[in-house]
């Protein structure tokens, strides 16, 4: 079984009696500033039980937080191991805690019934406990999250699958892709993924994920991923196996569109864009093992959620930008044209523009914008006269490139983490 992230020992959650407010025939809100268990919220097939944290400061149409415990955890144990209760005070979201009761305490991420929508087990109950908060409390529907530590990783991966219209977001501590604990037998362990040697390609690993909800064609919710390199539970090769199903997921390049080392030992990767909501962003936490999860961490995982403000977060708007590009070649060398317009309806202050070079091209020289680096993913920033693009208005930039053959201009521009049309 998965270990057990050492955290401090669950206080008492409370809990309402029968026939009490909180009963879902009133569905009345439950106290605030304190944990409270929910009972009969719901369709509930794997006997879930539901921890609710609501802040004082709850704030209109609220944004809710999934947050799935570890094996042999609970829900209570995920609230007092975790910081998104004083994070909820503080920018006013509600945070849903599931919590297993059967033996193992893990969460059901291999069966059948687990990984189609609507198939029955504890996503379906999970689904129930969604429905109940954003009744009760008019919560937002366009900013409902998951998250999770191992075992919550692994479900926050199989949410996300199985419920692509109602996630905007997950984050995943040392889980594995969805399907990947796949089992048929009735066990809820698979070795082979956990030891790192089930490996797929981007498409089969995607196609998983689509045939979760065949005929699904909106949306689908963007992934953090974190884990550590020595990783002795759930093997280090399912950080990449991961990636490789969600850019997928995302129609975005497995090649990172931005890479950095927020803190020391850790690489993030970004991909689809270079802000802080990129579709996929990853952590690598070198030579941490698999109880990665520190206090601080969360901050980092609402700042990628869009939560980590007062009242609603600003929601990336894709096509709210246009990149025309124009290529003037020669033997080895070429210049390249680039007309960024602002089809929003609010000013940019501040742009950074991301594409990728193609192969064995090289920059050389620039205007308009400072170009780092000068191959491979590129990030053109603006510089002091022309950082600020009103809507409909637009700017002329462009670069000097070397070549080895291919000429041809980028294919994708990316403007501040949101995909742009090219055309």
């Amino acid at each position: 079984m998965l270990a057990a992230t050492v955290l401090t020992a669950p206080a008492a959650a409370a809990r309402e009696p029968a026939g009490s407010a909180r009963e879902s025939a009133g569905e009345r809100a439950v106290p605030a500033a304190a944990l409270t268990e929910v009972t009969n919220f719901g369709t509930n097939p794997s006997n879930l039980r539901m921890y609710l944290y609501v802040p004082e400061s709850v704030t209109p149409n609220p944004a809710v937080v999934v947050a799935v415990h570890w094996c042999t955890g609970s829900g209570p144990d995920m609230y007092n191991g975790t910081e998104y209760d004083t994070l909820a005070d503080q920018y006013g979201f509600i945070v849903l805690y599931p919590s297993v009761t059967r033996s193992s305490k893990c969460f059901d991420v291999s069966s059948p019934q687990a990984l189609r929508r609507g198939g029955g087990s504890d996503p379906v109950g999970i689904k129930s406990m969604i429905d109940w908060v954003t009744r009760t409390y008019d919560a937002d529907t366009g900013r409902v999250f998951a998250t999770g530590i191992s075992s919550g990783a692994m479900m926050t991966n199989v949410l996300l699958g199985d419920y692509p219209d109602v996630f905007a977001a997950g984050a995943a501590f040392s889980g594995v892709p969805f399907a990947c604990f796949a089992t048929t037998d009735g066990s809820e362990w698979n070795s082979n993924c956990s030891g790192g040697t089930l490996t797929r390609t981007p498409k089969e690993w995607g196609d998983l994920v689509r045939n979760a909800h065949p005929g699904y064609t909106g949306p689908r919710p963007r992934m953090q991923i974190w884990h550590g390199t020595q990783d002795d539970v759930l093997r280090y090769p399912n950080f990449g196996e991961q990636i490789k199903q969600w850019t997928n997921v995302h129609g975005v390049s497995q090649t990172p569109t931005a890479t950095d080392t927020p803190q020391s030992g850790w690489t993030r990767t970004r991909y689809g864009g270079t802000g802080d909501r990129a579709p996929v962003e990853a952590i690598s936490l070198q030579g941490v093992g698999h109880n990665l999860y520190a206090n601080g961490m969360a901050s980092r995982v609402l700042t990628f959620f869009g939560l980590d403000s007062s009242g609603p977060a600003p929601q990336p708007q894709p096509g709210a930008c246009k990149v025309t590009s124009t290529v003037n070649a020669w033997n080895t060398g070429l210049t390249a044209s680039v007309t960024l317009t602002n089809t929003g309806t609010t000013t940019v202050s501040g742009w950074k523009l991301g594409f990728t070079l193609p192969a064995g091209q090289t920059v050389t020289g620039g205007w308009g914008a400072t170009y780092a680096p000068s191959s491979g993913t590129v990030t053109a920033t603006n510089v002091s006269y022309n950082g600020t693009i009103a809507p409909g208005a637009s700017v002329g930039i462009g670069y000097q490139a070397s070549h080895g053959g291919n000429s041809a201009a980028p294919a994708a521009f990316t403007l501040n983490g949101t995909a742009c049309t090219a055309g």
